[in-house]
């Protein structure tokens, strides 16, 4: 025999409730900084499929354009006051394909491939290198406690500045230079060595530091930031070729600025860090 139907009670749990718990609404402005995120992603996706169809100069552009978005996330979070365990995941995984599948694989396409297994091998190293590279941040930021220069200098070049280094054959590429296989194998070791440049121990200046700007040259500085971007407007390769090798060449006076002030060759040597702060496999959070 069928059980009938409980009678309805008007004072029993309502349709609603009935449904179970309701999901709770989110703010708009929660969701601007993973749609940014989203975008980033996109743009550095689209920008390998635009590499593999030989339009170059988009598919730079586009992981450019992801970089510059990848970039400002995090900004646009704290600004809104939207920062979430999600977002911090989901930039994560931006991080990965922005500045080291899409850029890898923009590269391997236009000059790379050149060199056959050597190109590919050395397109391999450097996404494990930028991937070690984010794996290092994340722990070293996550901390409670920071040694005092974290606030002014990177551990090894920032994934993002090595994104825009790497692509520099490309550039040189889009200004002229004959892609061959010499130029394959030479574009090969400068990706190697880009790789170790991110996982080394080399004293990189953030510019995170609280120096300020004297109010006299407020207004040159302005100029010089304009002056930079309609050049790159007008003469984007060249620009970020010089840029590129402008970035490279700072490095050494970065490293002698740590050592004049912390006297130590490298960060994390023992008069200047506690244990377990390198952001190394087996360090704990």
């Amino acid at each position: 025999m069928e059980t009938p139907f409980p009678p309805f009670d008007p004072h029993g749990p309502n349709d609603d409730e009935a449904r179970g718990p309701r999901l709770r609404e989110i703010p708009l402005r929660l969701l601007v900084p993973n749609l940014i995120t989203v975008l980033a992603i996109c743009a550095g996706l689209s920008g390998i499929r635009l590499a593999f169809e030989g339009r170059f100069e988009l598919a730079v552009a586009m992981v450019l354009v992801a970089a510059f978005l990848d970039g400002i996330d995090g900004r646009v979070a704290r600004l809104l006051k939207a920062t979430s365990k999600f977002g911090v995941q989901m930039d994560s995984l931006a991080d990965i394909v922005n500045f080291g599948v899409a850029p890898a694989l923009v590269l391997y396409a236009y000059v790379l491939d050149q060199a056959r297994s050597f190109g590919w091998i050395a397109a391999l190293i450097y996404v494990i290198a930028a991937g070690l590279r984010l794996a290092r941040f994340n722990v070293m930021a996550e901390r409670d406690i920071k040694a005092k220069w974290q606030s002014e200098y990177f551990v090894g070049v920032p994934a993002p500045a090595g994104a825009m280094l790497v692509l520099l054959p490309v550039y040189l590429g889009l200004l002229g230079v004959e892609t061959d296989r010499v130029l394959g194998l030479i574009s090969s070791a400068y990706t190697v060595l880009i790789a170790f440049l991110l996982v080394s121990r080399l004293p990189v200046w953030s510019g995170k530091s609280e120096n300020r700007v004297r109010r006299d040259l407020v207004l040159p500085v302005i100029l010089v930031v304009v002056l930079y971007v309609a050049t790159l407007m007008s003469f984007t390769w060249e620009t970020m070729a010089i840029t590129a090798v402008g970035y490279l060449l700072t490095l050494p006076f970065g490293a002698r600025a740590w050592h004049r002030k912390y006297g130590s060759k490298w960060p994390g040597h023992p008069d200047h860090s506690q244990p377990g702060e390198d952001g190394l496999p087996g360090d704990k959070t």
